[in-house]
């Protein structure tokens, strides 16, 4: 099953409503609303940079760190039923949809950064890390120095 094609202008809007819905009765502190615009700032930059591979990964880690975020957004700013109104039920809602889909819209996001000719992959593999030694010299095969200075050279004269 192929997923259709979504614009990056489409996912950013989709999130930048719900973030800003998310927002309406401040339940959660500035953080959470300055992780998530600033995520989509650099969104932006991907949709200007359409050819840029480093705005595409970046704004693909930041959906995926916003997800963490927001996870803990909400589990700890969570009202409780008692202080729960009509807006606070609205805005806590939207959060919680935005956070639902985020794991879409990075799977959409990674696919672009793949069409974009980048592999968006984090990987630290350390076993292989001095493998190719083609481009360096060995340094247990060292030129021993000579015994005697260089009879060619001059001396330096003294000042």
């Amino acid at each position: 099953m192929e997923l259709p094609a979504v614009s990056l202008k489409v996912i950013i809007m989709a999130h930048w409503l719900l973030t800003v819905w998310g927002c309406m009765d401040y339940i959660f502190p500035a953080s959470y609303a300055w992780g998530n615009f600033s995520v989509l700032a650099v969104g932006i930059w991907a949709i200007v940079q359409r050819d840029s591979l480093d705005a595409i990964t970046m704004f693909l880690f930041g959906l995926l760190l916003t997800a963490v975020t927001d996870l803990i957004h909400i589990s700890l700013f969570y009202p409780s039923h008692k202080d729960l109104s009509d807006l606070k039920r609205f805005s806590v809602g939207m959060a919680i949809f935005s956070f639902l889909l985020k794991p879409v819209s990075c799977y959409l996001v990674y696919q672009m950064c793949r069409e974009r000719g980048g592999d968006c992959t984090f990987n630290i593999d350390v076993s292989s890390a001095g493998r190719d030694r083609s481009a360096y010299e060995p340094i247990d095969q060292q030129v021993a120095p000579p015994q005697w200075p260089d009879s060619s050279r001059t001396a330096q004269q003294p000042y």
